[in-house]
């Protein structure tokens, strides 16, 4: 394994002529990915009221896609590091823009999750191809940095906005036309990008298993299905049997990589104290968060009562503090040091997330604005860092593997903070006393709730809707009390696992 700290190379022979107009191309599949989360759950009360899902389906509307991605991200890194990291990026970026289509237009609960879960499998081609290719294009450490420092940015931007432009639409069109506006980036991505992307691949990287594959996905879906299972329902002989299956085929897996000539994972990657670091770094911090962002935006449209627009808006201080962190993340870790600036950058974010243990319906805006901030500056010094750091630790011949351990860790977190910080929002919400005479269903979600008063009486509306609020934002507390928790146990790791990790100088 190559070392984090390189010898200096001759500046001339580093630098790739169009290097930077290939990184715009390649911060517009970021912007695809980064707009299509966020959009979501933007959408989610108006799903919620065209296509009835139940409390359980709509969590796995919200958290399939990213149990697909993490389960797909290693394989897809794998691939085109075999095949081609451009082919497959503009391939999936392709498939990632028609099966928004098919996101748009799903008419039942289970059409949308199974259209999610597709989307996954495209997304999965995406952000490991990126990243690789960002190793691949810039060698010199400090335009790299700068570089991951604008892929980041651009990530954060995406998830600004997507609420605004998402809220507009939703305000004059129906829910499908926000996975509409993938089409466009994905047209200008594919053009684009056949024309400024050079291929790269590794030069000798043996077969792609498709055992590894199939043991990979089955693990990650099984795991984290068994978990999701366990923290809404409790345990049963179905999720203990789903626990011990994905822990089983993980462990098939692990094994399998230690004897293959040509692994489609290299576990000796997390002997690198550095690189293990970053990516338990990158997997708390999203876990902690994940929960809290997904439920975000149902507080502010349908506890504050705020139009989709205006909701969209409302979270743009956390994609602002990410974008103008993630910029000089690399700048300020030279400075100082990597483990100062993401510990710190994790620990802002768990004090941050505390502060929103205090949110109700009358909060104002400049404690909410203020959080938010400082949630977007947190994450936007660790995750700029962390990716950096990763990307250093491997040879760039295994750039794809490498950056897919990274978008794994994210993705995976992102997945269990929706089931399990979701879950409690959920099994807190689903214990308030409906008044008499109210449907059942009120107890699946706070959409479902909304949607039910419409049609009662005032008196018994008013108290349906303060009942469903309390107890919604009840268990937002809880579920921000428990982030918290996890990005301050995130920060106290970030500070021993990466003690002495340095970034590369440059030249």
């Amino acid at each position: 394994m190559t070392s984090t700290l390189r010898q200096p190379v001759p500046v001339e022979t580093e630098r790739r002529p169009g290097r930077w107009l290939a990184l715009a191309v390649l911060v517009l599949a970021v912007l695809l990915v980064a707009v299509d989360a966020t959009v979501l759950g933007l959408a989610t009360p108006y799903i919620t009221e065209d296509l009835h899902p139940s409390g359980t389906q709509l969590l796995w509307i919200g958290d399939v896609y990213s149990f697909v991605l993490a389960g797909l991200l290693v394989s897809m890194g794998s691939l085109g590091d075999r095949v081609g990291r451009k082919r497959v990026l503009l391939c999936g970026a392709a498939a990632f823009g028609a099966i928004s289509v098919l996101n748009a237009y799903a008419t039942t609960p289970g059409l949308m999750i199974l259209a999610r879960a597709l989307l996954g499998v495209a997304g999965a081609t995406l952000m490991p191809a990126t990243l690789a290719l960002i190793r691949n294009l810039f060698h010199d450490p400090r335009e790299r940095s700068l570089a991951i420092g604008i892929w980041g940015a651009t990530a954060s931007a995406g998830t600004a906005v997507g609420p605004i432009v998402g809220g507009f639409l939703l305000e004059h069109f129906w829910w499908g036309s926000v996975f509409l506006i993938n089409l466009p980036l994905m047209a200008v991505l594919v053009l684009v990008g056949i024309r400024t992307l050079p291929e790269s691949r590794d030069p000798s990287p043996g077969p792609w298993d498709l055992t590894s594959v199939l043991l990979s996905l089955v693990g990650m879906l099984a795991l984290v299905y068994a978990v999701k299972e366990a923290a809404t329902h409790g345990f049963s002989p179905l999720t203990v049997a789903a626990g011990l299956l994905g822990a089983a085929a993980l462990y098939c897996f692990v094994r399998r990589q230690r004897t293959l000539p040509t692994p489609l994972l290299d576990m000796r990657l997390f002997r690198h104290r550095g690189f293990s670091g970053a990516v338990l770094a990158d997997l708390l911090t999203v876990l902690g968060m994940s929960g809290l962002v997904f439920f975000l935006s149902q507080f502010l449209q349908l506890v504050q009562q705020r139009r989709p627009f205006e909701a969209g808006l409302a979270e743009l201080p956390a994609a602002v503090g990410a974008v103008v962190a993630g910029l000089v993340a690399g700048h300020a870790a030279r400075r100082f040091s990597v483990r100062a600036v993401v510990s710190g950058g994790l620990a802002a974010i768990g004090v941050a997330l505390a502060v929103l243990t205090t949110l109700d319906a009358t909060t104002g805006y400049p404690l909410l604005g203020a959080a938010l901030l400082i949630v977007g500056v947190g994450a936007g010094l660790s995750f700029t860092v962390t990716s950096d750091v990763i990307l250093s630790s491997v040879d760039k011949n295994r750039a794809g593997a490498a950056s897919a351990v990274s978008e794994t860790a994210y993705e995976l977190g992102a997945a269990l903070g929706i089931a399990l910080l979701g879950s409690i929002v959920t099994a807190v919400y689903r214990d308030f006393a409906a008044p008499p005479g109210t449907p059942e269903t009120v107890h699946e979600s706070l959409g479902a709730a909304v949607e039910a008063s419409a049609g009662l009486p005032a008196p018994t509306s008013q108290a349906l809707l303060d009942a469903a609020r309390e107890s919604f934002v009840h268990g937002l507390h809880l579920a921000s009390g428990a982030g918290a928790a996890v990005l301050l146990a995130a920060s106290a790791a970030a500070w021993f696992l990466l003690k002495n990790q340095r970034l590369d100088r440059g030249f």
